[in-house]
């Protein structure tokens, strides 16, 4: 079962004009979009995966299909000189067919050094399935408008059913709890033991496994390495790195203190979450992340695909006041959130930091009850579902 994903039309566009690369978590669905990008919109394509023995040695002998007008090369980062192979087959062929490249994290971390391939290509980061993704609704909001939330008596339950299942299209789509187990204990093997193995040097898999067990009982929380260090018994520098290391394969993001001379700002200590929220265990943590990620994932489309520098950070001064999310344009506040598992009334630090930072809207979104949605001393408090609603 295939469902349309939101990024779709867009990598159409960019194929006119450039190569394409999609990274993302694994088994968020990124060959399975590029395959049904190809099979729906050109006449013939080929699809040639590094992991496959005889399409990796078409790969390395040039070997490209002569009638085909799209080529959709996967895993191809594990191939050592793939920046310079693509960068060939691009100069060379650039005209006669379309060029959609698909992978971990790994195309991310080469896209921010040297790069051979600037001006070649755009890149799109692929995120799980979100409330207004999954009821079908396409996204475009210009920044520091007001948001504009769906109306339909459906957005409880497809929020219900992500918050429980995730966004991952295999647990999501089959909402069972038996497959959601399964899929939690064989992405993290798999990522372990065969992705990060794959391009890494680590000689101590099964600690780093350790660390990716423990990480979740961390989210939404300030993200201390020396704690983790002593947990696992290992230097500053080797937490450091394995933990840059799950963060490039998409296992998780960290989001950083807002800095303002407006505000008496936190040092630059960041807070974490997964990228697959139905691995937390704690309701309002789970809560948490899942506001987390369609903000993460919002700011993403923004930057990929519209251009605006868009950014999540959290809010918090030395006085120990604390909101939990700011969305930001070229630095400049959009609006702030608030996330309560049941606390409908206002809160005073949200008002606080919009004052100083001159946020334009305020929302205090609340995970118990639907329906709730009114405005008072310039905050809006309502439902989660419904905020998530208003986002990508």
């Amino acid at each position: 079962m295939f469902k349309p994903r939101y990024l779709e039309s867009h990598i159409l566009s960019d194929l006119k004009e450039k190569m394409v690369f999609v990274g993302g978590p694994r088994q968020v669905g990124k060959t399975t979009l590029a395959k049904y990008i190809g099979e729906q919109d050109y006449v013939s394509r080929a699809y040639l995966n590094w992991d496959n023995a005889e399409q990796r040695k078409m790969i390395i002998s040039n070997n490209i299909p002569a009638d085909a007008k799209l080529i959709i090369f996967d895993e191809l980062h594990k191939y050592r000189s793939w920046k310079n192979y693509i960068k060939g087959i691009y100069d060379t062929y650039k005209g006669k067919f379309s060029i959609l490249v698909t992978g971990s994290a790994r195309l991310d971390v080469y896209r921010r050094g040297g790069d051979s391939l600037l001006g070649r290509y755009h890149y799109f980061r692929l995120h799980p399935f979100s409330v207004r993704e999954v009821m079908g609704e396409g996204w475009q909001t210009e920044p520091f408008d007001e948001i504009k939330f769906l109306k339909d008596k459906k957005i409880s339950r497809a929020f219900s059913d992500l918050l429980t299942y995730g966004g991952f299209p295999e647990p999501y789509l089959a909402k069972n709890p038996q497959t959601l187990r399964r899929f939690h204990n064989e992405r993290s093997e798999r990522l372990i033991k065969e992705d990060i193995r794959d391009v890494e040097n680590i000689q101590d898999i099964s600690l780093l496994q350790v660390l990716s067990d423990i990480l979740p009982s961390k989210v939404g929380s300030l993200l201390s390495l020396n704690s983790l260090q002593e947990d696992l018994a290992v230097t500053h520098k080797t937490i450091s790195r394995w933990v840059d290391m799950l963060e490039r394969f998409y296992y998780h993001f960290r989001i950083y203190p807002f800095k303002s001379s407006l505000i008496k700002s936190l040092r630059k200590q960041p807070k974490m979450y997964m990228w697959d929220w139905s691995q937390v265990e704690n309701e309002a943590a789970r809560l948490e992340n899942m506001v987390a990620s369609h903000l993460l994932k919002t700011a993403h489309l923004l930057y990929d695909y519209f251009g605006f520098k868009a950014e999540v950070y959290y809010l918090r001064d030395t006085e120990g006041r604390e909101v939990d999310f700011l969305l930001t344009v070229d630095r400049k506040p959009w609006f702030s959130v608030e996330v309560k598992q049941n606390d409908t009334s206002p809160s005073s630090h949200l008002k606080y930091f919009g004052d100083r930072l001159r946020i334009p809207f305020q929302y205090q979104v609340v995970g118990g009850g639907t329906g709730i949605d009114y405005l008072k001393d310039g905050i809006r408090t309502m439902s989660v579902d419904k905020f998530l609603s208003g986002l990508a």
